[in-house]
């Protein structure tokens, strides 16, 4: 068989057929091998599900000071814990409940399910009239959000080449911090006081004659997921996973046609390395999978606990820093300028992270991403309200280091778990670890004004430190094959 590109001719080496042989031919290909289209599908999803969670980071005062009686800036802080961590606990009923079925149906279907949820749960939320319906609204989104990230990952990861599957993540990242960014712009246009830079916004329109920039930030969301769930009708399907379900005709005909496009990259495929066993699936694999084999049990329990101390780090300044810092003594205005600056630590971390990440062990970079969040807090601590060119440069590290963490730790997860149960696995840990995203949003902003801004931000670092040291104990798969880890 071969294929004709310029006046170079390309030859496919023998093609086995057998489940093993399959993934045998996967593994050996070194380049993407899908349209670079569809990381541009499954992207925009990212980017929809991180604009939803940094769509409330600036905005949520504007929205509190309508839905809720009697609501101030400066008290605003006192009712973002509740909607965002009933969002966090649709988010963790969501991947708990919905990622096992793209074990058991398909990964593409479950997709097309989640963006469906968020997108009925962003535009529930841009009509809500009262607090009670936020929060439902922002729990509905949540359930979708959760199973979306978990599926996201683990799609991603069983597609890319195995010498780059973390920065295939990263650069499908790179989107949602876009979206992040986006979010939290648009909220500091359309929800914000106008007020001289770098103190704010000049042009922002928030005021007595505009108060729906938080209604058009959702809408706005809603027609992302929109748009987001009419292309990936486009995805294939996993091969891994076909093959996981028996499905080897369908698998066979995603490998070639990867084999096939990798060829219009590289002059020839490398050869086909050793085939790996193929352990055959239970009709009800997942959560039995997980919890009756102490190798993924022991991995559950170390991925669980650095999930739980990561997300108080990672949601409290993802999710709340603006209501965090107007809570410390900040204005609206330049908090949500601090904020906002800090997204672009987020966008820096992508790049850094496409660009480096396959050079060090994935925990070794959680190491990095720790330190780097201590000292952004520590130069946004010291640098007080009125110094906000330092603030700002503090914000971006700090989010560098928070944002840094959250792609090598997805990628590494994914890696921790066989094909017949690594959307569950996945969902498990990164959903139960959600909780530890509303311990942060919840105790973290009612101690901020007990700790201070120094206190604060040394106290969330640490717990990202502590996160990274337990990480050490885990497994080391940069370029290896994903059945060679997760057998």
């Amino acid at each position: 068989m071969s294929s004709q590109t310029g006046h170079v001719a390309f030859r496919v080496p023998k093609r086995s057929n057998t489940a093993a042989g399959i993934i045998a031919r996967q593994d050996r290909i070194p380049v993407w091998t899908l349209s670079y289209l569809f990381i541009g599908i499954i992207g925009l999803g990212f980017l929809f599900t991180f604009f939803d969670i940094g769509d409330i980071n600036v905005s949520f005062v504007e929205t509190c000071m309508q839905i809720v009686p009697g609501c101030l800036p400066q008290t605003a802080s006192r009712y973002i814990g509740l909607p965002v961590l009933l969002n966090l606990i649709g988010y963790m009923l969501g991947a708990l409940v919905l990622s096992p079925l793209a074990d058991r149906y398909g990964r593409r279907d479950l997709l097309v399910m989640t963006m469906v949820i968020t997108g009925l749960g962003s535009l529930y939320t841009t009509f809500v009239s009262d607090y009670t319906n936020f929060i439902i609204a922002r729990t509905i989104t949540g359930i979708g959000v959760g199973a979306d990230l978990a599926l996201v990952n683990t799609y991603i990861n069983e597609v890319a080449p195995n010498r780059d599957r973390a920065r295939y993540t990263s650069l499908i990242f790179l989107m949602g911090s876009v979206g992040s960014s986006l979010g939290i712009w648009l909220g500091l246009y359309l929800t914000t006081p106008a007020a001289p830079f770098p103190f704010g916004l000049p042009f922002a329109l928030a005021g007595p004659h505009f108060l729906i920039g938080w209604r058009v930030m959702y809408g706005i969301g809603a027609m992302l997921a929109i748009l987001g769930l009419v292309l990936r009708f486009d995805l294939p399907e996993s091969p891994r996973w076909l093959i996981s379900r028996g499905r080897l005709i369908e698998a066979d005909r995603v490998v070639s046609q990867m084999e096939q496009h990798a060829l219009t990259r590289i002059r020839e495929l490398p050869p086909v390395g050793p085939e790996l066993p193929v352990r055959a699936v239970k009709s009800k694999a997942g959560y039995l999978e997980i919890f009756g084999n102490s190798l993924y049990l022991k991995r559950t329990i170390l991925l669980m606990v650095i999930w739980l101390l990561g997300y108080i780090t990672v949601y409290s300044l993802v999710a709340s820093v603006t209501t965090l810092l107007a809570g410390l003594g900040y204005s609206l205005s330049q908090a949500a300028i601090i904020s906002a600056m800090g997204t672009l630590g987020g966008i820096l971390c992508a790049v850094v992270a496409y660009l480096y990440s396959e050079r060090l062990e994935r925990k070794y970079w959680l190491i990095i991403a720790a330190l780097l969040n201590i000292a952004g807090g520590v130069i946004v601590a010291r640098s007080g309200s009125g110094n906000m060119g330092l603030a700002s440069l503090g914000a971006i590290l700090q989010s560098l280091g928070a944002y840094l963490w959250l792609p090598t730790t997805y990628t590494w997860s994914t890696e921790n778990y066989p094909t017949r149960a690594r959307a569950t696995g996945f969902a498990l840990v990164d959903g139960v670890g959600h909780v530890g995203g509303g311990i942060g949003v919840v105790y973290i902003a009612s101690l901020a004004v007990k700790l201070g801004p120094l206190g604060t931000f040394l106290l969330l670092g640490s717990l990202l430190l502590l996160a990274a040291f337990l990480a050490q104990f885990g497994m080391a798969t940069r370029s290896k094959r994903l059945d060679e880890v997760s057998p």
